[in-house]
C-alpha cells in the first residue's frame, strides 16, 4: 500500500525570470491544457517540436508502436552534428560556441567555426580509417573542449559512441568497453582533479590489450606527461589534425539508428549499456533544455556535470549546442584551488544560467553568505539542478545571497534510462516549490501506482511509471534485448518502470523520494529517507543530511542518520536528540532515527550524488570495502570509517 506524504504544504514560489518567446507557452494557467494535448497526441507533439530541427529527409509517421516497442520519425533522415554545430556556426562563425576552463588557471575558447574545423577534421580522419555507421567508437575523456569535437565527429559519421567517465578504474574501464567493442578509443593523457594528475592513458593501457576489437588509441594531449605510445595503435590527437586537411560532410542518419551508449554505474549488479538513438535523443535533449533552461544564443551558460554523466550530453554537448549558447567547460573540482573559484567564474564570464546538483548548492550555503556576497552575480538568471532534492533552507539561502532573490532555481528530474529530465518546472512560467521536481514536461505520460499496478490517489506514495514512449527514451540495453524487457516493463507491461517512489500532490508536482530500496518499513510503516533528509534540512547549523534504513531484530529496519555542519563549533551539540525531536515532530515518532552520526564530509559521487551505500556498510560491517570508482572524495572513506567506528565505540560504552 502507498504511504500518505506530509510535505503538501510547501509553498508554491513565483518565479522571477521571465521567459522568452522561444516558449510556446508564457503562463501557468496555459500549461494543463498544453500538457493535456501533448500526451493525448504524442506523436503529433513531438513532430513539432521536431520540426524546429533540421531534416535531411522528413519523415513517413510520426510515432510508431508503443511501449517496449516504438519508433519515432520513421524513415526520417537527419545528422546530430549538423544540427548541434553546422547551423550555428553558418550563421555566427567567429561567436563563442565553448570556453575550457581548468581548475590549474589556463583557459581556452573555441567559436562555433573552430569546433566544426576541429569536428569535421576528426571525422574525416574516422572515415579514413574505415569507421562506418554503426561501428563502435570508445570515448574515455574529461571535460576538454576535444570531447564536444569527439563527440561530434561520430555522430557526423553515424559512428556510435560509447561514452565513459574520466574517473573509473581499469576494470569499470574494461566491463565497459568489452562488450561494446570499439573499433577506436578516444582518451587524453590526463587530467586535473585536486590538483593531482589523473593518468588516463596509463589506466586504459593496463586493459587495453584485452580489447582485441581496437585498432586505434586517439590521445589528447592535456597533461602533457610521459605515456607509452604503442605505435602504430596510438596516435595523438594533434598530429592527425596536423596531417589532415579535408572536412567531412555530415552523413544523414535515420532517426531510430543507435546514437550512443552510456553505461549504468553497476554498484548493484552488472553494468547496462543503455542505447539512445542519435535523433530522438537530440530531439529529447533540445526540448528538455528549451523549456528547463529557456537557453538561447545570448546566454552564456554552465553545466557543471561531468562528460562521461548523461546530464552532460543532455544539457551541455547536445542538449546545450543544439541552442546555439556560449557555453563554460570546466576541468577539474569547483572548489579548487578555493571555494570562491566558483564564484569567481561566474561573475568574470558573466554567465547567465547554470546547471548543477544540489549537493553543490549546499556546499556553497556552508562556505558562508560571506563569500557570496564577494562577487557581483548580476547576470545570473537561472539555476537548474538535477541529482537530489534541494531542501527549503537551503533553496532560500541561494535566492537571498546568490541573486537578491531574482534568481529561479528549478529542480528536475530524469534518469539515464529517460535521456532527459522529463519532470521539471517550465522557465519563468512555473511556480516552483522546494523538495518537489515540478510537473511533467509536455511529451511525457506518467503514473503512480501500487503494486497491482492502480493508479495511485493524489499525495500517496506509489512506483512512477511512464506510460507512453517518448523519443529520448532508451531503445535497449546493449546485447541484451531480453534484459530490457524483464528490467523495466516485466512488472507492469506496458509501462516503463522507473523503480522510484514518488508523490503527485495537489498543484500535480512530483516529489520523487528515491529508490523504491529506499523506501524503508519501520514495524510495516513505509518511510521515505528522502522525506527525512529534508525535515533534517530545516535544522539550523545542519549542512547535509543522509539517512540509511539498517535491519533490526524488533522493528524490521530502523533509520540510521547523518548529518554534516555548518560549522565545527556545533559539534559539541547533542544532535541525537536534536534530529529525533524535528523527524518526531515533523513526521511522527515512528520515524525517530535510532542513532544520529555527526561526520566531516558526505562520501559523494562527481555529479554530487551522496553515496548512502557506502555510509550503510560502513555502519553495519565497520569496514569499507565496496567500489569507490567514480567518488569526488574517495580520500575521506577512511576518515569516514575511523569516525563511525569511534562514535559506534563510545555509543556501545554509554550503553
Amino acid at each position: 500500500m502507498g504511504s500518505s506524504f506530509s510535505l503538501t504544504d510547501v509553498p508554491l514560489i513565483a518565479p522571477s525570470y521571465r521567459p522568452s518567446s522561444r516558449l510556446p507557452i508564457s503562463s501557468e494557467k496555459d500549461y494543463p491544457a498544453f500538457y493535456q494535448r501533448s500526451i493525448e497526441h504524442v506523436g503529433a507533439y513531438w513532430a513539432t517540436v521536431a520540426q524546429e530541427l533540421v531534416w535531411d529527409q522528413m519523415w513517413h509517421a510520426d510515432m510508431q508502436g508503443e511501449l517496449p516497442n516504438f519508433e519515432f520519425f520513421k524513415n526520417g533522415y537527419l545528422n546530430v552534428s549538423a544540427n548541434c554545430i553546422d547551423r550555428h556556426a553558418q550563421r555566427h562563425p567567429h561567436r563563442q560556441a565553448l570556453k575550457w576552463i581548468s581548475e590549474t588557471g589556463e583557459e581556452k575558447t573555441w567559436t562555433y567555426s573552430q569546433l566544426l574545423d576541429q569536428t569535421a577534421r576528426m571525422a574525416s580522419f574516422l572515415r579514413q580509417q574505415g569507421i562506418q555507421p554503426g561501428d563502435v567508437v570508445a570515448i574515455f575523456l574529461p571535460n576538454l573542449l576535444e570531447s564536444f569535437a569527439a563527440v561530434h565527429a561520430c555522430y557526423r559519421i553515424g559512428a556510435i559512441y560509447n561514452i565513459i567517465f574520466s574517473g573509473f578504474s581499469q576494470e569499470a574501464l574494461y566491463d565497459r568497453l568489452v562488450e561494446t567493442k570499439p573499433r577506436i578509443i578516444i582518451t587524453a593523457d590526463g587530467t586535473y582533479r585536486r590538483g593531482r594528475i589523473i593518468p588516463l592513458k596509463q589506466t586504459l593501457d593496463r586493459i587495453v590489450e584485452r580489447i582485441d576489437s581496437v585498432e586505434h588509441v586517439i590521445v589528447i594531449r592535456r597533461a602533457n606527461t610521459a605515456i607509452t605510445m604503442t605505435r602504430p595503435r596510438d596516435i595523438f590527437w594533434d598530429d592527425i589534425l596536423h596531417d589532415v586537411t579535408t572536412y567531412q560532410d555530415p552523413l544523414p542518419i535515420e532517426a531510430n539508428q543507435p546514437g550512443f551508449i552510456i553505461y549504468t554505474s553497476g554498484t548493484t549488479s552488472k553494468p547496462k549499456g543503455l542505447i539512445h538513438s542519435g535523433a530522438g535523443f537530440l530531439v529529447g535533449a533540445y526540448h528538455n533544455v528549451k523549456f528547463t533552461l529557456d537557453l538561447g544564443e545570448n546566454d552564456v551558460y554552465w553545466c557543471t556535470a561531468d562528460t562521461g554523466w548523461l546530464t552532460f550530453p543532455i544539457f551541455e554537448l547536445v542538449g546545450g549546442l543544439a541552442h546555439g549558447a556560449s557555453m563554460i567547460v570546466y576541468e577539474g573540482a569547483m572548489d579548487y584551488p578555493t571555494p570562491a573559484h566558483f564564484y569567481q567564474i561566474l561573475s568574470h564570464n558573466q554567465v547567465t544560467k547554470i546547471f548543477t546538483a544540489p549537493t553543490w548548492l549546499r556546499m556553497l550555503a556552508r562556505f558562508g553568505e560571506s563569500l557570496a556576497h564577494e562577487y557581483a552575480l548580476d547576470t545570473l538568471q537561472l539555476i537548474g539542478l538535477v541529482g537530489e532534492p534541494l531542501d527549503a533552507n537551503t533553496w532560500q539561502w541561494v535566492r537571498q545571497h546568490l541573486g537578491s532573490g531574482q534568481v529561479d532555481i528549478n529542480n528536475t528530474y530524469g534518469q539515464s534510462e529517460t535521456g532527459s529530465a522529463w519532470a521539471s518546472g517550465i522557465a519563468g512560467v512555473t511556480a516552483m516549490k522546494p523538495g518537489s521536481c515540478g510537473p511533467a514536461l509536455p511529451g511525457h505520460a506518467y503514473q503512480i501506482v501500487n503494486a497491482n499496478g492502480e493508479p495511485e490517489a493524489l499525495n500517496t506514495a506509489g512506483t512512477l511509471v511512464l506510460t507512453q514512449p517518448f523519443p529520448a527514451l532508451t531503445r535497449g540495453i546493449w546485447g541484451n534485448r531480453e534484459r530490457y524487457y524483464t528490467q523495466y516493463f516485466s512488472q507492469y507491461p506496458g509501462r516503463y518502470n522507473t523503480f522510484d517512489t514518488a508523490v503527485e500532490d495537489s498543484n500535480r508536482h512530483l516529489w520523487v523520494l528515491g529508490r523504491i530500496d529506499d523506501v524503508i518499513n519501520v514495524a510495516a510503516h513505509r518511510l521515505s529517507t528522502m522525506e527525512m533528509e529534508s525535515v533534517i534540512l530545516q535544522l539550523p547549523g545542519v549542512a547535509e543530511s543522509a539517512v540509511i534504513g539498517v535491519d533490526d531484530t524488533l522493528k524490521g529496519q530502523v533509520p540510521v542518520a547523518f548529518v554534516t555542519l555548518r560549522d565545527n563549533s556545533l559539534k559539541q551539540e547533542n544532535w541525537n536528540a536534536k534530529v529525533g525531536e524535528q523527524i518526531s515532530q515533523q513526521i511522527g515518532s515512528i520515524a525517530r532515527p535510532a542513532q544520529v552520526y555527526v561526520i566531516d564530509a558526505m562520501p559523494k559521487t562527481r555529479s554530487g550524488k551522496i553515496v548512502r551505500r557506502l555510509l550503510k556498510e560502513i555502519v553495519t560491517t565497520g569496514r569499507a570495502e565496496g567500489d569507490r570508482t567514480g567518488m569526488e572524495n574517495p580520500e575521506i572513506v577512511d576518515t569516514l570509517v575511523a569516525q563511525l567506528q569511534e562514535a559506534i565505540h563510545l555509543q556501545t560504552d554509554d550503553s
